[in-house]
């Protein structure tokens, strides 16, 4: 039997009469767990991570780390797991700086076998495990807050948003959350190309960990650095709830997952966190394919009796923004010009200002000057003693501060549209009638309703679209863009981003002889967004891109046409529901198969509600010396 050999390399060096004792209590302890069907638990299969094939029957451990595993098969065995696991908690070897006995390595494991097999003490003593209760202690867990960081596209690893845990502390209010600890999994590189992430991480490219870290670095990264709203979920996990996970954590201590851009990310492990906190929560189960940080915070909200209440805090760009709404041009300009230090605390024009309006222009002169500091916008070297005159200055005003309340949005990430999309649709092109079906697996587009999401932000992945024509047979692939990223950030005298666009995939080409095969098509470039002043989130916004287009397929003269131009666009919501695109590109392919390609194209959306819009299509094409016209209207549903 497999316990009897686990046993023998355990206990080879025991005297005869002790590895008999222990030996007959361990087959005893097998029976009892194997009469139980203890193995097939959900207790069991979450605590190893065990999780079903998405493409064959059965199951395995998501963990790639022998490390983690006790038998030599356990990431595919959960019985022979669980029985070397056994056959390891009667080690009597001692903790050490670098060593742990079994029962403190496992504590979750060991913890949920002693409830359920009830362990003898005098035949099997417990470790007093040290470091783990000194480490428990030093958190001193009361509350579990799921952590939503709002989306980046700067940041390979967080295109989507992430999500992480917050332990609070018993003796933490909303003033002190910051010195709380959190929990997160991220994928172990330090690339910061969005495309080569993507790429690499759809195929397990990275090693995948977990890590326990300050949460006041964790929002100054998102917040100060990233400039992102964050969102935290706090939840009603109850005190031995919370010291299941965290034992649980203990024991993942450096393992590592092979971290899949799609599905094993940041967002899916940390459900699996809560899967083992609370037994009985499927949130993994609605998961087989991707797992989108948004969606999981819905999977988390959706599960009743799991939320307690939710808080915003808004990035240090949201409060400067809001800070500039409340101050004139000329206000806004002096403070513009405090932080990048081109004038001091004691200029002129603002000790002529009224005292409340010195503040403010104070006040927000400080906070930018540390935005610039810590972007490496501004001059680091003398911002400490810049920001110190500052404050000194402001102390001297007799006003209360000027910190404006910044407006929680009316829709949390987790409320917006899902991710997945379907339209159904019919039109005309060049006078030729069609009927459409376009499937995205995931995410968002610049017209879809932006209420939860960050505007001017596209994502997709695996984005499909067929046609069939009159008179023709089938449905024809029109359209297939595995890869398609668009960021638009708007500039302005404060922040200056670049936006930046690249997508991937095959498209229809209009050749001459109204030939249309499928070609390759990898395009894209960097560009520069703005939003209307009186607008300054971004009701409107308007674009331009140096795009370059690297088309290939056999029906070019040498198999390819390389080329680029310009692109310009403007992106509007004209009321709540309805949206509009209108855009326009002009690109010169002149290496490889010289020709133009020219295209203006108006969309709109009228929302009928968060999970169905409507869209009209519009657009004049030019490809090679053929011009034509086309038009389309479609149903789309978000599910």
């Amino acid at each position: 039997m497999p316990g009897r050999w686990i046993l023998l390399f355990i206990f080879l060096w025991s005297p005869f009469a002790v590895f008999a004792s222990d030996n007959a209590y361990l087959e005893e302890l097998i029976q009892r767990a194997r009469q139980a069907n203890l193995s097939q638990r959900a207790e069991w299969l979450n605590l190893l991570h065990y999780k079903p094939y998405p493409y064959w029957p059965g199951k395995r451990s998501l963990a790639d780390d022998s490390e983690f595993f006790n038998a030599p098969h356990g990431k595919t065995d959960a019985a022979a797991e669980l029985e070397a696991t056994l056959a390891a908690f009667f080690s009597t070897s001692e903790e050490t700086d670098k060593t742990q006995n079994p029962q403190c390595r496992f504590i979750a494991r060991y913890q949920w076998l002693k409830q359920e097999l009830q362990f003898d003490p005098a035949r099997l003593p417990s470790q007093p495990c040290k470091r783990f209760y000194q480490w428990h202690a030093s958190l001193d867990p009361h509350e579990v807050t799921l952590v939503f960081p709002a989306a980046y596209l700067n940041n390979p690893a967080s295109m989507y948003g992430h999500t992480l845990l917050r332990i609070d502390a018993r003796d933490q209010d909303e003033k002190t959350r910051l010195l709380a600890y959190s929990i997160s999994y991220a994928a172990g590189t330090d690339e910061t190309s969005g495309l080569i992430f993507a790429v690499r991480g759809l195929f397990g490219g990275y090693p995948g960990v977990f890590a326990i870290t300050p949460y006041y670095l964790k929002v100054r990264e998102y917040s100060d650095i990233e400039n992102r709203d964050v969102w935290e979920y706090q939840l009603t996990l109850t005190p031995k709830e919370i010291d299941r996970l965290l034992m649980h954590v203990w024991e993942l201590g450096p393992t590592h997952f092979d971290y899949y851009f799609f599905d094993e990310n940041c967002a899916y492990h940390l459900l699996s966190l809560l899967e083992v906190a609370r037994p009985g929560l499927q949130l993994t189960d609605r998961f087989r394919w991707w797992a989108i940080p948004s969606d999981t915070v819905r999977a988390v909200t959706d599960q009743a009796g799991l939320l307690k209440r939710v808080v915003y805090r808004p990035a240090s760009v949201t409060i400067m923004r809001q800070r500039l709404k409340q101050m004139s041009a000329d206000q806004g300009r002096l403070a513009r010009d405090l932080g990048q230090q081109r004038i001091d605390a004691n200029n002129d024009r603002i000790r002529e200002l009224p005292a409340l309006d010195q503040a403010r222009v104070l006040e927000l002169g400080y906070e930018y000057t540390a935005y610039e500091a810590t972007t490496g916008g501004g001059k680091a070297a003398n911002a400490f003693s810049h920001m110190r005159n500052l404050l000194l200055a402001r102390s001297r005003l007799e006003v209360p501060p000027q910190k404006p309340e910044v407006a929680v949005p009316s829709v949390r990430p987790d409320e917006g549209h899902k991710t997945s999309r379907i339209g159904i649709g019919a039109g005309s092109r060049d006078g030729r009638h069609f009927e459409e079906i376009h499937v995205r697996p995931t995410y968002h587009d610049l017209l879809d309703h932006d209420a939860g999401y960050t505007r001017g932000a596209q994502i997709q992945f695996f984005d499909m679209r067929w046609r069939h024509y009159r008179g023709d047979d089938g449905l024809r692939l029109e359209e297939f863009k595995p890869l398609d990223i668009v960021s638009l950030s708007p500039r302005n005298d404060f922040f200056h981003p670049v936006s930046w666009k690249v997508n991937i995939g095959w498209t229809r080409k209009r050749f001459p002889g109204n030939e249309e095969p499928l070609v390759f098509r990898l395009n894209g470039g960097p560009g520069l967004a703005y939003s209307t002043p009186e607008k300054f989130d971004g009701g409107v916004v308007y674009y331009g891109f140096i795009e370059a287009a690297l088309d290939v397929g056999s029906r070019f003269d040498r198999d390819y046409a390389l080329g680029a131009g310009p692109a310009i666009g403007l992106l509007a919501n004209v009321t709540d529901r309805w949206g509009v695109h209108l855009s326009a590109r002009s690109l010169r392919y002149g290496l490889g198969d010289d020709h133009w390609s020219r295209d203006l194209v108006l969309e709109q959306r009228y929302a009928l509600s968060r999970q169905s819009a409507l869209r009209l299509g519009l657009s004049r094409k030019q490809e090679f010396h053929d011009y034509w016209n086309s038009g389309n209207l479609s149903l789309h549903f978000y599910f």
